[in-house]
């Protein structure tokens, strides 16, 4: 009867270290199941963007042209496009181009003559880079 006593304790212990085994794995299976759920969250908010983006496209115009505007750089006849850059993002080879752009400018400004009618000064006619007109 020991015996018998001895192996149902020892078949006892034996599955409460399974259930406490498996039920650590349930912790563990429910934790991936609530981060597959944010997962699958940020993806339902993200397809909603861009069937939002979708349908402002097929609509109208408006939508093609911020996109071509913001991506492309493109700009309407009549308007003026400017960049605004970081002169630390810049390379000191693109700091010396800009340096020498802004010296040419200055001296066409300087030497443009004024205008025999109104007397203010002519904007310079562009010039070609290898100098013929």
């Amino acid at each position: 009867m020991r015996i018998v006593i001895l192996i149902l304790a020892v078949l006892l212990v034996v599955l409460q270290l399974e259930v406490w085994k498996h039920y650590g794995m349930v912790g563990e299976l429910e934790q991936r199941v609530e981060q597959q759920r944010e997962h699958n969250r940020e993806l339902a908010a993200r397809n909603q963007a861009l069937a939002a983006e979708v349908d402002d496209l097929r609509s109208g115009l408006a939508a093609v042209e911020e996109r071509a505007r913001a991506e492309l750089g493109l700009v309407r006849e009549g308007e003026q496009f400017y960049l605004v850059v970081d002169p630390d993002d810049l390379s000191s080879e693109d700091l010396d181009v800009i340096r020498r752009l802004r010296e040419a400018s200055r001296l066409q400004r300087v030497a443009a003559p004024p205008s025999p009618a109104t007397g203010e000064r002519q904007e310079p006619v562009p010039q070609n880079r290898d100098g013929d007109g």
